[in-house]
Parts: structure tokens; C-alpha cells; sequence
């Protein structure tokens, strides 16, 4: 397994980190299962491990603290803070100091540790002044509870907001952002990855197996396994919609025989593409079964020659995304139309 600094903290992380969303309700339900797989990851070199409260609603990071009793310090253990806990409370989401402080607290409880070694905000929260975020997120550094803080899905302008606010206001800044990326899903490509590289940070890539799309599971004329996030959530997964679902099947295959040319998996071409981007410090892999894991953990070494990358960029250009939804934000003035448009009887009295 190799290692790099996760941009400017410091510190020391594996090229692979193991994403637990798949731990509990939310896919493998069988606790011990889960806990052989970390202990597995830990293992094989992964010392990396990104959970997020929201995860089976508290269920993974509690899985997650049961696994690391006494291998906690061997670990830089990141979580998310942000999104919805309770939907019948709406005080239980979002970024201010008062969900903050209480949400750290559920967290450290839950994993069974005195501190978190990357705090992120799961998702932009427009709601909240960036300043009041960050001036929390800079308590609970001064305090011991929090090592480093991050974001995730943010734009590139949202990233040079927030370190702007960050040297203006004395706030300790974003040092991490959390990101979708992989041979499919590219938008990262023309503007925050190249941000993440001018602010020295760390970055993270989630999904760089495109929700299972680079893993060759699914392919025209085969069904999907029953258990498999095309049946369980066809629509978020590009199963449902029949253009980008075929699109996909036929990228697929392409990829899959430049794999075999390759002499990879196309589980290691997928990682391997997004680790050789110079910005990525390392990427989620999120199994949700042992074998998962086994078949994701070799791609860590994986080196894809100038001829390989050339293929994929003739595949998918550059920046671009072969579904558009596969962008995980949009700024709630795309998809408010109150937001863009002139209240008619205000723009009357202006008139």
C-alpha cells in the first residue's frame, strides 16, 4: 500500500481509504461481517477510513468505533456532518453552530473516541453563513475534538469562498474536499480539481466505480443482481433512465476491452484512473462484501500508462459527464425556480 500527505495536514494516508456506507441498514447488515472487512482493510495497509453520521443514521459509525477498539490510533478516522438525521426534527441537519456541537458529540460517542481526525460538511448548506460554520468547525479544533476540517461536493467557487472567509475572519480553513470522480462522471476535471491543487488540498474521491458501472457487473442483455444498487435504486443509479443507461452500457464495454488489453480488472483501470490524477491524495472504495473488498483493495499499485489515459479521454472528454446528474450538487437556484425569477408584484412597483 502506498501512502501520501492528504494535502497540506500532514497527514500520512493510504491511496485507498475504506468508505463504510455499505455497513449496516444500508447494505451489509450483518455487524461481525462488516467489522472482518475493516479489520481486513487495516490489514492490507488501509489506514484511512471515511463514515458519515447519516450512514444507517448512526448504525456504521457505531459498527466503526466497535471495530477499532484498540487500533484506533493506527487510524485517520474522517466522518460527515450535514445531512438530514431526523426528518420529523428540523433542527437535527445542516451547518450551524448549534447542529455542529451537538452533532460532534453523537459522533464521538458513536465511533468511541476523543477525537475525529477530518471533520467534513457532507453537502453545501445554503441556509447557513459560511462564517458561522467555520468559526464552529474552529472551536472544535482549539478544543481537541476535531484535528482537521473539510468539505464535500462543494463547487470550485464554494471552495474559494470558503478559504477567502477562512484568511479574512481568522477561521482555520478547508483543508480536504470530498469529491466524485471516476472515468464516467469527469466534471471535477474543469474546475475543482484544479482549485483543490491551488489550495494544497488533500482530495478524496468518492464513486470512482460510478455507483458500480466500472465494475463490469452490469452489461447489456444481463440482468442485474437482485441485490445490486441498479434494482435497489435504479434511478439514482442511471438504470432507469434508458438514453444514459444505454450510453453507459456501451462505455462499458469499450472499458472493459481496454481493460483486458491492459492486463487490468476494470475495477483496477477505474482506480487507477482516478488516482492518477495529480490533485486525488486518495480514493473511497466501498465494498459491501468481503469479496467486494478483496477485488477493490489490489488497485491501490496500479499504474495506467499515457496510452491507457488517452483511450479513456477519447471515451469521455475531459470535464465532461456522461449522465449530467451525475454532478452531486446543484445550487438551489437551478432547482428553485423562485430563486431566479423577479416576484411579479415586487417587479410591478418597481416598474
Amino acid at each position: 500500500m502506498d501512502y501520501v500527505n492528504l494535502g497540506g495536514t500532514g497527514l500520512r494516508v493510504s491511496r485507498l481509504a475504506l468508505g463504510t456506507m455499505m455497513f449496516g441498514a444500508w447494505g451489509n447488515q450483518d455487524h461481525d461481517a462488516c467489522v472482518d472487512m475493516i479489520h481486513a482493510a487495516l490489514d492490507a495497509g488501509v489506514n484511512f477510513i471515511d463514515t458519515a453520521d447519516v450512514y444507517a443514521f448512526g448504525e456504521t459509525e457505531e459498527i466503526l468505533g466497535r471495530a477499532l477498539k484498540g487500533r484506533r490510533d493506527s487510524v485517520v478516522l474522517a466522518t460527515k456532518f450535514g445531512e438530514h438525521m431526523n426528518h420529523d426534527d428540523p433542527l437535527t441537519r445542516g451547518a450551524s453552530r448549534r447542529w455542529i456541537v451537538r452533532a460532534v458529540e453523537d459522533s464521538l460517542r458513536r465511533l468511541g473516541t476523543d477525537h475525529i481526525d477530518l471533520y467534513q460538511l457532507h453537502r453545501p448548506d445554503p441556509g447557513t453563513d459560511l462564517d458561522e460554520t467555520l468559526g464552529a468547525l474552529t472551536d472544535l479544533i482549539r478544543a481537541g475534538k476535531v484535528r482537521a476540517i473539510g468539505s464535500s461536493a462543494f463547487t470550485a467557487e464554494q471552495i474559494t469562498a470558503g478559504q477567502w472567509m477562512a484568511e479574512r475572519r481568522g477561521r482555520e480553513r478547508f483543508t480536504v474536499e470530498q469529491l466524485a470522480y471516476s472515468a464516467l462522471a469527469r466534471h471535477a476535471e474543469a474546475g475543482t480539481l484544479p482549485v483543490c491543487q491551488r489550495y494544497d488540498l488533500g482530495v478524496m474521491v468518492y464513486s470512482p466505480l460510478n455507483g458500480g458501472w466500472l465494475t463490469g457487473k452490469y452489461r447489456a442483455g444481463t440482468k442485474a443482481p437482485a441485490d445490486s444498487r441498479a434494482v435497489r435504486n435504479a434511478e439514482h443509479f442511471d438504470h432507469a433512465q434508458e438514453a444514459v443507461r444505454d450510453r453507459k452500457y456501451a462505455l462499458v464495454e469499450e472499458i472493459a476491452a481496454l481493460a483486458d488489453e491492459s492486463g487490468h480488472t476494470m475495477i483496477e483501470l477505474a482506480i487507477g484512473f482516478v488516482l492518477a490524477h495529480p490533485a486525488v491524495s486518495s480514493a473511497i472504495i466501498g465494498p459491501r462484501t468481503m469479496e467486494q473488498l478483496t477485488g477493490q483493495l489490489g488497485a491501490a499499485g496500479v499504474r495506467l500508462g499515457p496510452d491507457v489515459m488517452d483511450r479513456l479521454d477519447a471515451l469521455v472528454a475531459p470535464g465532461t459527464d456522461v449522465n449530467p446528474a451525475d454532478a452531486p450538487y446543484a445550487p438551489p437556484a437551478l432547482t428553485d425556480p423562485s430563486l431566479r425569477r423577479r416576484d411579479h408584484a415586487r417587479a410591478l412597483g418597481e416598474g
